[in-house]
């Protein structure tokens, strides 16, 4: 089976478009009728956008041996409606100087961190990119398809790669993770980027994830320059003193409750404070 690309046209953010090749036709027909549904419900076929758009190669190629999957754009067809519901609350706020980017982690911060946020962020014309279940690639994808196009922030606070942890090495997630950066900065030169270390996860001190998150770190702080690149560890703020993370702060022991969100909150402040100076705490 052949791969056919979708495109862009001047009425849909996505469109697939016909194929003469029959074999191929008949076998993506009730995916391409799922999609157009999905698309024509959730409100992907509208008006043209600014920044949206391009094409997209369906099925998604496959990667050649021994490429590295996350540093390999990728979308998620499952969360089309969030990227485009970002990218359209993005363009309507006035301005963005504060940009959260991430997984579920960061997303989390317009449910279980809203009150913080509220209080700490929205002051500052911050946006909350992040979505929930994004790997490096698919973070990459999003910079790559318009995400931050035409946005000038003065900071990026950038956490990503615990979801890549079941299929990569650190040293590819670090890769990913140094292609979002460089991305980042293809989109907005003048920004500088607080790229965090990798919380911790489960519950228990000798968790092989604990070690892998560990390795990845050591990697990712290597990406710091001190002018455009900061990097912040402060991972051990979530932890108990024998090393074990506790449901209060994590109940699932991944994403923070609003405790944990406080221990963020209070752990990136000094930083956030060199951009936005005399801004109330």
């Amino acid at each position: 089976m052949r791969r056919r690309d979708v495109h862009a046209t001047p009425s849909s953010r996505f469109l697939i478009v016909k194929n003469s090749d029959a074999a191929f036709t008949a076998a993506m027909r009730p995916f391409r009728l799922s999609l157009v549904l999905l698309a024509v419900l959730t409100g992907l076929i509208t008006a043209p956008s600014a920044r949206a758009g391009g094409t997209l190669a369906w099925p998604p190629p496959t990667l050649p041996p021994g490429s590295n999957s996350a540093s390999t754009p990728a979308p998620r067809m499952d969360w089309f409606l969030h990227f485009q519901s970002n990218l359209d609350a993005s363009r309507k706020q006035p301005k963005i100087d504060l940009i959260f980017d991430g997984d579920s982690i960061t997303d989390h911060w317009t449910t279980v961190g809203k009150d913080l946020w509220a209080q700490h962020y929205a002051p500052l014309n911050a946006f909350d990119f992040g979505i929930s279940g994004d790997r490096t690639e698919n973070l990459l994808w999003r910079l790559q398809n318009g995400q931050v196009d035409g946005l000038h922030p003065k900071l990026v606070v950038l956490l990503i790669g615990t979801n890549n942890l079941s299929y990569n090495t650190p040293e590819q997630i670090a890769e990913g993770i140094k292609a979002s950066i460089d991305e980042y900065f293809k989109h907005c030169p003048d920004t500088t980027i607080l790229l965090q270390g990798v919380f911790p996860r489960v519950a228990k001190a000798d968790d092989t994830a604990r070690a892998k998150i560990k390795t990845l770190n050591q990697l990712i702080s290597k990406f710091a320059d001190g002018k455009k690149v900061l990097y912040i560890d402060f991972g051990d703020k979530f932890l108990q003193p024998d090393g074990t993370l506790s449901a209060d702060i994590m109940p699932d022991f991944l994403h923070p409750s609003p405790k944990g969100y406080q221990i963020w909150v209070d752990a990136i402040q000094p930083e956030i404070d060199q951009f936005f100076p005399g801004t109330p705490h």
